[in-house]
């Protein structure tokens, strides 16, 4: 089943979320290979594609994982929570209906 992983960040945690980034896409594109992953992105604090030092406010990650505990395993283990960028991360099931 699908699960939706939304992350809100700590305030003032780019400097932590771009040290830790090529981990967390590491095991993005792992999931990505095995067709596991529908969509992944950040949410930038501004209306921007680069926001620059503005930074972002969390994430929103579409995975498909055999359960809830499963997902929020693999959500728990993100190396954005070892690194203190994400306050809070809240796995939900998903139903894809569009496209």
């Amino acid at each position: 089943m699908w699960f939706a992983v939304h992350a809100k960040d700590h305030p003032d945690s780019l400097a932590k979320r771009m040290a830790a980034r090529p981990e967390h896409l590491a095991r993005l594109h792992a999931l990505q290979a095995e067709g596991r992953l529908l969509l992944a992105g950040p949410f930038p604090a501004i209306a921007s594609e680069d926001p620059g030092p503005a930074g972002f406010t969390g994430s929103l990650i579409i995975a498909e994982f055999a359960s809830q505990a499963d997902a929020e395993a693999w959500a728990g283990a993100d190396p954005y929570v070892a690194a203190g960028v994400y306050a809070e991360v809240e796995v939900k099931p998903f139903r894809k209906t569009l496209p």
